[in-house]
């Protein structure tokens, strides 16, 4: 995968467990996303321990081991 054009902020991390129903994504900048799951339905289909299997690809996309589909810190910002 490449970087997308113009966006200058990566994915350092992901966390469900410090908000119960959200996604926490920590970014490369030092800001945190909080989104609630009813956003990404398959991601909130997914149980508690198969989150836990998130991949960061080239900082700016992400993906689960149990998922076919790629998410973007685009996503991410377009909810936020």
């Amino acid at each position: 995968m490449c970087k997308i054009k113009n966006v200058n902020v990566g994915i350092k991390k992901l966390d469900f467990s410090t908000h119960r129903g959200k996604l926490v994504a920590f970014l490369t900048d030092g800001r945190e996303v909080i989104v609630p799951l009813s956003f990404f339905p398959d991601i909130k289909n997914l149980p508690l321990s198969k989150r836990k299997e998130w991949m960061i690809l080239d900082e700016q996309f992400f993906t689960f081991a149990h998922l076919s589909r790629v998410y973007s810190v685009e996503d991410l910002m377009k909810i936020a």
